[in-house]
């Protein structure tokens, strides 16, 4: 009998060739299996499923088979975060290391010293789990510009947060997903923008918050590592992007209600043919007119003269 693991290996490989070939053909009946089988962390990381089943992802069309690739995903990175409370559940438990002065106190109540008064002080970060150390030349540049990133206005004195170590588990974290899920390379190009687009948001004047959130702990370095552009930015910049948001809506809206529903043009993105059309004079009264077209369907807009 077929083992869980060599199972799993042989459904990655078929979802590869599926990959290649650029055919999804049976794809649903090897997700499904893959998602009636209790999945752990090791076979993750030892089969590469992950893997495989994103880039059918990303490859694919099939609404079904892009919804249920989503649904595997999201349930498999939930391994990772249970990994990773777990590894911070034990360095808490962990004891500290006694001197020997402490030790014969243990043991002698009575010679124990006396403790001195103490002064109110924010509470310094001391749960992290240690952060494995790299000799890769680019990886520690790139944890030396994020801590650079993380000191920016001196918060992290106030806040008592180790600078050094938090930027290295934010980038342990993207490479970390990067190993199972391929969205980011081992040192490549997407792995640099992913690192920059953290530095930059990081260092924003106008965003102080993030950086207090990170540096306290509200967000952890895995947040952090895996946030999109828009959960990072500052409250100003997302009202600007909602109030963009709303006016493209209108403007969608408008050219929608406002043109002539035909079937005469075929979307280029989703090859339907229910459209709505509008006629705009853009150019000099000689010239011919131009004609603006939305896709009923898909949303997707076009024009020509």
């Amino acid at each position: 009998m077929m083992g869980k693991e060599e199972e799993i290996a042989r459904i990655a490989r078929r979802l590869d060739k599926m990959v290649t070939k650029k055919s999804a053909e049976g794809a649903m009946d090897l997700l499904r299996e893959l998602k009636a089988m209790p999945i752990t962390l090791h076979l993750l990381q030892s089969t590469r499923v992950g893997m495989s089943v994103n880039a059918l992802r990303k490859q694919s069309s099939d609404e079904e088979v892009i919804a249920l690739a989503k649904s595997l995903i999201k349930s498999w990175k939930k391994l990772l975060d249970a990994s990773d409370a777990k590894a911070r559940e034990r360095g808490r438990s962990t004891p500290l290391p006694t001197s020997s002065r402490d030790a014969s106190e243990a043991q002698d109540p009575s010679r124990k010293r006396p403790e001195l008064p103490r002064t109110p002080s924010t509470p310094r970060i001391t749960t992290f789990p240690p952060v494995p150390v790299t000799c890769d030349a680019v990886r520690n540049k790139c944890r030396e510009m994020l801590a650079i990133a993380l000191q920016t206005d001196h918060d992290h004195v106030a806040i008592g947060a180790d600078c050094k170590r938090l930027s290295a588990q934010i980038e342990e974290y993207i490479l970390s997903l990067a190993r199972i899920f391929r969205d980011v390379g081992n040192t490549d190009m997407k792995y640099k923008n992913r690192v920059r687009s953290r530095i930059s948001n990081l260092k924003d004047a106008k965003n102080p918050d993030l950086r207090r959130n990170v540096l306290c702990g509200a967000i952890t370095p895995q947040q952090i590592a895996v946030m999109t552009s828009e959960e990072m930015a500052s409250d100003e910049l997302k009202e600007i992007r909602k109030a963009m948001t709303k006016e493209a809506i209108r403007e969608h809206q408008m050219a929608r209600t406002g043109g002539t529903q035909t079937d005469l043009f075929t979307c280029g993105k989703c090859r339907k043919k229910n459209c709505t059309y509008t006629q705009v004079q853009t150019r000099s009264s000689d010239e011919p007119m131009t004609t603006f077209v939305v896709c009923n369907e898909c949303g997707n807009r076009w024009k020509f003269c």
